[in-house]
């Protein structure tokens, strides 16, 4: 196949999602010269990404990007509920500090928002946006450099493009993230997405999580008559093809969820398609691949249930934009100093990141409890936000990524911790005490196994 060579530029993104049209704008406006590729520039389809917390609609704004959020028929949400064996318990988010107003977060259609994003990058000066298939990395003899990307339209010949930078941002499913890390996503389970309209939840405008057995389900309402339902299917996926799937939804799923919302749920499934998602872990590693960073879910994965992983990566762009900035590195050619400065981005992310990956595995882990021990912190936690005050606004600021404090989020952990076993030697009685109190150690073993692990994979590199 004929390859020919074009022009140079600055940067380019390789991606046009969340991440490469908000690093597109960033950049552009920093007066970079900016060559945003993505194989298929039509409106995508996607069953998360849904869910905007309000710490991404506060990087948004930060970034003058807002707007993308309007006109798109999407949905403020002010906060959720949590539904576990007949009680329910409301959630809201609390103030948010730069405006005075309660905190918003937004639900829309993804596709919708990502068509905005790419026009706010479309229309920013330095910035050229091509439907382009980017096929590999261009790469120096020498140390492995990366200079540019080989490329080409659909049907055509392969085009080489040059920039000092290049920037992978090409999603969870990433075809590049080898070439950077030998790290994998650790999945989990399934979240199995749908549609249910004109569907009442219990409390408008915030979303909606049944802890249910064995693992969570989340609803919100993504448009004026779509609502977003995302169940979690922990193992092995049933098949679709054999209707395993929907029986999987019909005798274990619906008879969980309030009686109000089963006919609704039921209708669905005969006529909405059942489309699933893998949920996992993966812990971002640092960016050393000379002339080449990667950003967005290419290298950092986490549960969906909380909807963080929008807010980290825009916020993931503001970092990179700072340490980036034509203030501190003129060109993109000094390569070392950009190296040092993606040094620095990898522990300075963590000051966003932490608490939101952090809490993402640990609470899908308590909601998906599958243990005793797990059980009894599952019914703490509910109990916990029972008791309204500081036990919502606390964790549901670390929720709404409005509070970046890995102490408080230790802290309201081992709380819920704590409160799990009152209530279980309370409610064991006198005649429980003593296994209750050998069982009290266990418990809270179990909390430590859950939630250190993942703090000391985010916190030693």
């Amino acid at each position: 196949m004929t390859t020919n060579t074009i022009s140079e530029y600055d940067m380019i993104i390789v991606g046009a999602g969340v991440v490469g049209s908000a690093a597109a704008k960033a950049f552009g406006e920093d007066g970079r010269r900016v060559l945003l590729l993505e194989r298929d520039l039509s409106e995508p389809d996607r069953i998360v990404g849904e869910l905007m917390q309000p710490g991404g609609v506060q990087a948004l704004r930060k970034l003058g990007m807002e707007g993308c959020v309007e006109n798109i028929d999407g949905i403020n949400c002010y906060g959720y509920s949590v539904y576990r064996n007949g009680e329910i318990v409301e959630l809201p988010y609390s103030k948010d500090p730069t405006t005075g107003k309660q905190a918003r977060g937004v639900a829309f259609h993804h596709g919708r928002f990502i068509q905005n994003l790419r026009k706010s990058a479309t229309s920013t000066k330095n910035v050229t946006v091509k439907e382009m298939t980017v096929s590999r990395l261009l790469t120096e003899d020498v140390e492995d450099k990366v200079i540019g990307v080989v490329a080409s339209v659909k049907d055509g010949p392969e085009e080489k493009i040059y920039a000092p930078l290049t920037l992978v941002a090409d999603g969870i499913f990433s075809k590049f993230r080898r070439e950077f890390t030998d790290r994998q996503t650790n999945v989990m389970s399934h979240f199995v997405g749908f549609l249910i309209h004109d569907f009442q939840l219990p409390f408008s405008q915030k979303g909606f999580v049944a802890i249910a057995k064995p693992s969570p389900v989340l609803m919100y309402q993504i448009a004026p008559h779509d609502t977003r339902v995302l169940v979690d299917v922990p193992g092995e996926l049933p098949k679709i093809s054999t209707g395993e799937l929907k029986k999987y939804m019909q005798n274990v799923v619906c008879p969980q969820l309030p009686c109000n919302m089963r006919k609704k749920f039921m209708q669905a499934l005969e006529t909405e398609r059942l489309r699933p998602m893998p949920s996992g872990f993966l812990p971002p590693a640092i960016n050393q691949r000379n002339g080449s960073i990667l950003l967005g879910d290419a290298l950092n994965v986490r549960s969906p249930l909380t909807g963080g992983g929008m807010t980290v990566a825009l916020e993931d762009v503001l970092t990179c934009r700072e340490l980036l900035s034509k203030e501190n590195i003129a060109t993109f050619t000094d390569s070392d100093l950009v190296i040092q400065a993606m040094d620095a981005f990898h522990w300075k992310r963590k000051a966003h990141s932490a608490v939101i990956n952090v809490l993402a595995m640990s609470l899908y882990s308590v909601f998906a409890a599958h243990t005793a021990d797990m059980l009894i912190i599952q019914e703490g936690c509910f109990e916990y936000f029972k008791l309204g005050g500081d036990c919502v606004t606390g964790p549901i600021d670390l929720l709404a990524g409005m509070n970046h404090s890995l102490f408080s989020l230790i802290y309201h952990f081992f709380r819920v911790a704590m409160y799990a076993i009152f209530i279980m030697i309370k409610n064991g009685g006198v005649l429980g005490l003593p296994e209750n109190i050998f069982k009290a150690f266990t418990v809270f073993f179990t909390a430590c196994v859950t939630i250190l692990p993942f703090l000391w994979g985010e916190l030693k590199g």
